[in-house]
C-alpha cells in the first residue's frame, strides 16, 4: 500500500538518548552552536568556499556513486555541471527547479536563491529564508549540499526554518542561539533520518550497542532500517571520508509496509512524518538525537565488512550507561 500525504499514523520517537559522548559529536556540537550560520571547515576540498568565492574544481569531485551521495542523483548531477560553469548558471538551475516545484520556505514565501551578497547587513540568515522565501546562497559545496536537502526533504526544511525564525522573533539573535536553536541546527547541519521497523535495531542505535545494530543485525540492513542523508555540512565532510565522521541520527519508527515502496514514496512519507515531529516539538534538544558513525553503515564502506572494523573504541564507543555499569561492575 503507498502512503498517503499524511504521516500514516505512524509514530515518530526519537527517545531519551544520552547525551552526545561521541567526540566528534561533541565538536561538532560546540562548532554549530557558535555562530549564526555554520561556515564550512576549513580544509582539503572546502578551502577557498567562503562567502563570495568558492573553488569551482570542488564540485567535479562530487562521488556519486557514494551511498550518501546517490540518493540526490539526477538532480545533483545536474546541478553540478550548472556549477561548473559557474557561480550564475548555478544559482540559475537552482531558481529554475524552485519555481517548477512551487515550493516554500518556513512562513509559505516562495522558495528562490540569492547571492550571498544579496542578503542584507545584520539580517539573520534563517529569518531573511522565512521572511522573503530567499535562501543566500555561496558558490560552494556546504550551500550546494544545502539547496540539494531543500528539494529532497522540502518540509523538513521548511519546518526546521519556521522554527528558526520563531525562536529568532521570541530571543533574537545572540552570540549562542539557546537549546532549541541548536537542536535545530544540529538536525539542519549533520543530521540522518535513521528509518526503522525493527525494534531491536533502534534499541541498540540508542543503547549504543554497536555489535547488534551493524552486525548481529547486518541483514536487516535495507530490508527492516535505513539511512537518508540530511545534513549538508555532514555531506561536505563525506567528500572526504573518514572512519570517525558521526552523524546525529534522528530515529523514525516506520510501518512494515514502508520498506515495499519505493524511494520517492517513502522520501515523502520520511518528510511528512519528521516535518510534522519537528513542528510540534516542544521540548527538543540535542538529546533527541543519537550518534551514528555513518561509515559503519553496512554497505557504505568495504571496510566495514570485516567485523574487526567495530572493534575500534575510539569510534564506536560505549553510552554513558555502559561505561558506568563497567566501572560498578
Amino acid at each position: 500500500m503507498a502512503p498517503t500525504a499524511v504521516a500514516g499514523g505512524a509514530v515518530e520517537t526519537a527517545g531519551a538518548v544520552t547525551p552526545m559522548d561521541l567526540a566528534a559529536i561533541g565538536e561538532s556540537q560546540k562548532r554549530l552552536a557558535s555562530a549564526d550560520r555554520v561556515e564550512p571547515p576549513n580544509r582539503g576540498l572546502a578551502a577557498g568556499a567562503r562567502r563570495g568565492g568558492g573553488d569551482p574544481g570542488s564540485f567535479g569531485q562530487i562521488d556519486w556513486s557514494q551511498p550518501w551521495f546517490n540518493q540526490f542523483v539526477p538532480r545533483g548531477v545536474r546541478w553540478q555541471r550548472a556549477a561548473l560553469e559557474g557561480y550564475a548558471p548555478f544559482l540559475a538551475e537552482l531558481n529554475a527547479d524552485a519555481r517548477a516545484t512551487g515550493q516554500t520556505t518556513g512562513r509559505g514565501r516562495p522558495l528562490g536563491f540569492i547571492a550571498q551578497d544579496d542578503l542584507p547587513a545584520g539580517t539573520a540568515y534563517e529569518a531573511h529564508i522565512a521572511a522573503t522565501g530567499c535562501v543566500p546562497t555561496r558558490y560552494n559545496l556546504h550551500d550546494f549540499f544545502n539547496a540539494l536537502a531543500w528539494f529532497s526533504f522540502p518540509r523538513i526544511k521548511a519546518a526546521l526554518n519556521a522554527r528558526q525564525a520563531e525562536q529568532i522573533d521570541a530571543l533574537g539573535v545572540g552570540p549562542t542561539r539557546g537549546g532549541v536553536r541548536d537542536a535545530l541546527t544540529l538536525f539542519d547541519e549533520n543530521a540522518v533520518i535513521f528509518a526503522s521497523a525493527n525494534l531491536e535495531q533502534t534499541t541498540a542505535l540508542r543503547n549504543f550497542d554497536w555489535h547488534t545494530l551493524f552486525v548481529a543485525c547486518r541483514a536487516g540492513w535495507g530490508e527492516n532500517c535505513e539511512v537518508r542523508c540530511f545534513g549538508h555540512a555532514l555531506l561536505e565532510k563525506l567528500m572526504v571520508p573518514f572512519k570517525a565522521c558521526t552523524a546525529h541520527a534522528w530515529v523514525v519508527e516506520v510501518p512494515a509496509a514502508y520498506f515495499s515502496w519505493d524511494r520517492p514514496q517513502r522520501d515523502a512519507w520520511l518528510d511528512t512524518a519528521v516535518s510534522e515531529a519537528v513542528a510540534r516539538d516542544t521540548e527538543l534538544s540535542g538529546q533527541r538525537f543519537a550518534p551514528l558513525p555513518v561509515l559503519g553503515i553496512p554497505g557504505w564502506w568495504a571496510a566495514n565488512e570485516t567485523a574487526g572494523f567495530y572493534d575500534d573504541p575510539s569510534v564506536f564507543r560505549k553510552g554513558r550507561r555502559q561505561r558506568q555499569a563497567a566501572r560498578l561492575a
